[in-house]
């Protein structure tokens, strides 16, 4: 049970930190991000691939972060001066294109056979039977450093510039503001956190391909932060607690219940979009936002 408990906390954290650079850019800057994987599996094989030549696991990480970042400021640069709606559509078109690129690539990143036996951090001072333990000590306090940080900026005048641009941008650039720049920044920010959870994906699952990385991970992100509540970063974590709590307990089910794995999976899928329903009719500003906050586009 402990050992269960653990994996519920590992995969709860990752997400977490997964959904909060998800919630910097649509919560806080209004950004549609709909591929936010991508940046996800940049993190990921970029850790891995270059661990396995050698490279110390902190530069490895920091590089997979510094290559998803450049790739949303990218993004952003070609697509943030046209209407919100085009950043949606590249980037669920980029997370695709990144997907089956790892896919192809079978000489890098073995295809679908995927990576395994890569380092993880500080593995030979563990014991194995005990390194999940010890991982999700280390996830925490990557959460903890991510949620500050992320606090930090919301309340900095950089924040605060953020969140005026996505109540009213005409009036942050009549006050002199550059608009597409902080959207910029907010999209590479937010895509290199989704590579440092990219990271701690990879040291967890202790193999990946590139089926890891679907288009339905972007929206397990977009659940948590709309459970939780759009510009709360405490809510966003909350959210992640919520839904991997309740994927992991509604498996307990299907010993009692005559559906297939794969109905069960869709059952569940069919309940969360019940609950969001409800949510979104009762408290449209999730657990922890505020209705202030639903002023985007005003």
């Amino acid at each position: 049970m402990l050992d269960y408990l653990v994996s519920i906390l590992l995969t709860a954290g990752i997400y977490a930190v997964f959904a909060l650079g998800l919630n910097l850019q649509w919560g806080y800057a209004g950004l549609l991000n709909f591929g936010h994987v991508a940046f996800m599996a940049i993190g990921a094989y970029t850790t891995i691939l270059l661990s396995m030549n050698g490279v110390p696991l902190i530069f490895a990480v920091l590089a997979g972060m510094i290559l998803a970042g450049a790739s949303g400021a990218f993004l952003g640069v070609a697509t943030l001066r046209l209407r919100e709606d085009y950043l949606a559509i590249v980037t669920i078109g980029f997370s695709e294109i990144i997907r089956f690129v790892l896919l192809n690539w079978s000489s890098l990143t073995r295809g679908s056979f995927g990576i395994y036996g890569y380092p993880r951090p500080f593995e030979g001072l563990v014991g194995y039977e005990n390194y999940n333990l010890f991982l999700s000590g280390i996830v925490i306090a990557v959460l903890v450093l991510v949620y500050a940080f992320l606090e930090i900026l919301a309340r900095s005048p950089w924040g605060r510039v953020l969140k005026s641009i996505r109540d009213d941008e005409a009036v942050s650039v009549s006050l002199g503001k550059n608009a597409f720049s902080y959207k910029v920044q907010a999209l590479a920010i937010g895509s290199a956190i989704a590579a440092l959870a990219g990271s701690l994906l990879a040291f967890y699952l202790q193999y990946i391909n590139p089926n890891n990385f679907q288009p339905i991970e972007t929206f397990y992100a977009w659940i948590m932060v709309l459970m939780g509540g759009s510009g709360s970063n405490r809510g966003t974590i909350v959210g992640a607690l919520l839904l991997w709590g309740f994927f992991s307990t509604t498996r307990f089910l299907e010993g009692y219940i005559s559906f297939s794995p794969s109905a069960s999976s869709a059952a569940r899928m069919v309940i969360i979009g019940i609950i969001l329903i409800g949510l979104m009719m009762f408290r449209p500003q999730g657990l922890f936002g505020r209705k202030e906050e639903l002023a985007i586009g005003k």
